[in-house]
């Protein structure tokens, strides 16, 4: 990319602590003026970081939609339910909005997160220098999704209470839920440690 300045070329770096802009040209870690912190060009070992949780939360994810999320034990009956079975069961019993939220906070959105960084990572790993304000606000997107990705639990409550208030019923957390957690929660510690200024060093490269 011609014509392209950055901060880094400049000599200018930001304070993950208090966001002020320190100027300290090279590559040596520096002091914050403001608030003493340690100031990096880049946050350091961003990549590495980033694959090992994206690795995880990509390898939880599967368990987190085959294994059941809870354990429902009635008079009648014991039953497991799936996220997806779930879904199926909200869309029998005519509750469309609720099985709309619970699948595509449950399973679409945590997909696209894992797909979107992997993506981001592959681009400043192999260097692809087109199209960097694009990705520049896909990752934006992901994070903005992040703060809500609460929701993905809260969807799973929603299904909980549903079924408590339809019947007595007993039930008890499944694994599949301690997995879904956990994917929630490294996709957003992944997005935290990618460090962004890396998408425009790539174009420093072409």
């Amino acid at each position: 990319m011609t014509g392209l300045v950055t901060g880094r070329a400049l000599g200018l770096r930001v304070c993950a602590h208090c966001r002020a802009t320190v100027r300290a040209p090279g590559t040596a870690p520096c002091l914050c003026p403001r608030c003493g912190g340690r100031v990096h060009v880049r946050k350091p070992n961003s990549l590495a970081t980033t694959a090992a949780l994206l690795a995880t939360a990509a390898f939880l994810y599967i368990p987190a939609n085959l294994l059941p999320v809870m354990h429902m034990r009635t008079f009648f009956d014991v039953e497991d339910d799936t996220i997806l079975s779930g879904v199926l069961t909200l869309i029998q019993e005519g509750e469309w909005p609720l099985a709309l939220l619970v699948f595509v906070a449950s399973i679409v959105v945590p997909l696209l997160k894992i797909l979107a960084l992997t993506w981001l990572l592959l681009s400043v790993y192999r260097g692809w220098g087109g199209n960097i304000r694009g990705r520049s606000k896909l990752f934006r997107l992901v994070e903005y999704i992040g703060r809500w990705s609460m929701l993905d639990v809260f969807a799973i409550s929603l299904l909980v209470a549903l079924v408590q208030i339809s019947a007595l019923a007993t039930i008890q957390v499944g694994l599949g839920a301690l997995a879904f957690g956990a994917v929630v929660v490294l996709t957003m510690l992944a997005a935290q440690s990618f460090d962004e200024r890396l998408l425009w060093d790539t174009g420093d490269r072409g």
